[in-house]
């Protein structure tokens, strides 16, 4: 029996990278997430996958908008977008799983091929274009099952919505997903739907949060229970439109920031034939973009709304330096399809190891006591 449970997540591992790089990115994708789902619904494989996670021996709680979350590592919305098998993630010890990103209305989202792995650079370049089952089997697909971890769901607005009815789409998943849903994310960001970026103008972000936050208010007195709004954006915006952003927020009272969504930008460090190719960049030649970002919010906010960091977490060490940079909690994607699921309990043994060395047993204090030295 041991020697079976110490094998289900390298089985599982060694699958993974077995079909992500001998099948097309986007068809490796839906195979890995269709095995993940079939484990999520069967409570056997779940406790075997649970019980082989190394990551879930590691003890690194943190409290983010009023949330307690069991470590800071999450995965970042994409990856789950219909809402298949986030208990097999909380499974292999992600301390919070972001679904979606979810449209109101089903749709097919930009024509394949959309999806390009670019394995010299460690990096993915994708043109999804919200591709969506839509609210109503979006929330169908989670039905009464409970996750282990906290729930986040990302929501965007159908590709047809002109920009100024967006709000209407943003509305509407507020509202289906209130209930079971621990925080939601207002994504406007995304680089793979036609002028969704200009979400993120002075005029229309304003518009949209007022929006937002008002129906929060009247979802949290109905069901008695307030859910944090996240914000996403881009890792492209230059100081003036990172000021205005950062304005916004803190006037409407957002309770998150997350930086940052995929990027357009192509560094010369790239390798890969692919690296022509249109759409978000993610991965590796991600992380300098979303760590500086990371730091510009933070000097601004210090620490008054929260910022969850994603962008080319691959080790502790790049976890760590998002962490003291300003991020409060972190989400990853990009490196599962590299390095495989163990590369959540890598990051967290690796993080619960550096505060051992600086004998400090709580993560937050310790990011405190480097933060403050710098």
């Amino acid at each position: 029996m041991r020697r079976t449970i110490i094998s289900v997540l390298p089985t599982l591992q060694n699958l993974i990278r077995f079909l992500s790089f001998r099948l097309d990115p986007e068809t490796s994708h839906h195979l890995v997430l269709s095995i993940l789902a079939h484990v999520s619904k069967h409570r056997y494989l779940l406790n075997l996958l649970r019980r082989s996670s190394r990551a879930l021996s590691a003890s690194l709680p943190v409290t983010v908008m009023g949330i307690e979350f069991p470590n800071p590592l999450g995965l970042a919305a994409g990856f789950d977008k219909h809402a298949m098998a986030f208990p097999a993630f909380a499974a292999m010890g992600f301390g919070c799983i972001e679904l979606g990103t979810v449209t109101p209305r089903p749709q097919p989202g930009n024509p394949r091929p959309r999806l390009f792995r670019l394995t010299e650079d460690k990096a993915i370049i994708n043109q999804m274009g919200f591709n969506s089952v839509g609210l109503e089997q979006f929330v169908r697909n989670i039905g009464t099952t409970k996750s282990a971890v906290p729930l986040g769901v990302n929501l965007g607005k159908n590709a047809d919505t002109p920009l100024q009815q967006a709000g209407a789409d943003y509305l509407a998943g507020l509202t289906s997903v209130y209930t079971f849903a621990d925080y939601v994310t207002i994504n406007v960001s995304s680089p793979n739907t036609p002028g969704l970026r200009e979400l993120q103008n002075r005029r229309l972000l304003d518009t949209l949060l007022s929006e937002m936050k008002t129906r929060q208010s009247e979802l949290s007195e109905k069901h008695d229970r307030y859910v944090p709004l996240a914000l996403k954006i881009a890792p492209d915006l230059n100081d003036s439109e990172l000021g205005q952003i950062i304005d916004l927020i803190m006037r409407h009272h957002i309770d998150a920031v997350i930086a940052t969504n995929t990027t357009l930008q192509r560094p010369d460090s790239l390798r890969s034939r692919m690296a022509a190719k249109p759409g978000g960049l993610s991965g590796q030649p991600l992380k300098p973009l979303s760590t500086k970002l990371i730091a510009k919010l933070f000097r601004h906010l210090q620490g008054k709304i929260p910022i969850i960091g994603v962008g080319g977490i691959e080790t502790a060490d790049d976890a760590w330096e998002k962490l003291t940079a300003g991020a409060d909690l972190l989400q990853l994607y990009t490196s599962i399809i590299f390095r495989g699921p163990s590369v959540v309990g890598d990051i967290l043994l690796g993080l619960e190891r550096r505060l051992h060395s600086m004998q400090i047993s709580d993560l937050t204090e310790a990011i405190r006591q480097v933060r403050s030295a710098v």
